[in-house]
């Protein structure tokens, strides 16, 4: 199923896939309208050549990735390979109504420190009703009520 959001005048198109929550694509539209204009050459879902692809990815001029983040549903299994192994200079992980500080207490318990220095690993935990914030598609910005920011 197609959704178009409208984020910060842009049209935004995103496929629900089979399987796929109206959460997730929602996650990943409200990511991108964060993230967008830190790093303008920010894309949804491409592959990447790498175990995993990304929800939302940015990459330099050199090829280097800027910006990693994933929505939704990620192991600690997932989240410690891509601080491993994609070089990201700042990864975000994002949900929905979850208990962030316990997750950032397992991840910092699970992944060494010298994959994740201050400031490259951040949850952005979205309120509970953010479905209902947003049920117009229209996201001209994310309010910072909408959401806390956990660091890793």
């Amino acid at each position: 199923m197609l959704h178009i959001f409208d984020v910060n005048g842009e049209k935004l198109r995103l496929w629900q896939a089979i399987g796929e929550g109206y959460e997730h694509v929602l996650m990943k539209a409200l990511a991108y309208a964060i993230f967008v204009e830190p790093y303008p050459r920010l894309q949804i879902e491409v592959k990447v050549g790498l175990r995993y692809k990304p929800d939302l990815i940015s990459v330099d001029d050199d090829g280097q990735f800027d910006f990693w983040g994933e929505c939704g549903l990620v192991s600690m299994t997932k989240t410690a390979w891509i601080l491993k192994h994609s070089s990201a200079k700042r990864v975000a992980i994002f949900k929905i109504g979850t208990e962030a500080e316990q997750l950032a207490k397992h991840l910092r318990t699970a992944i060494a420190e010298k994959y994740r220095p201050v400031g490259r690993l951040t949850i952005f935990n979205f309120v509970s009703e953010i479905r209902n914030l947003t049920a117009s598609k229209q996201i001209a910005k994310v309010s910072t009520d909408w959401y806390t920011t956990t660091p890793v």
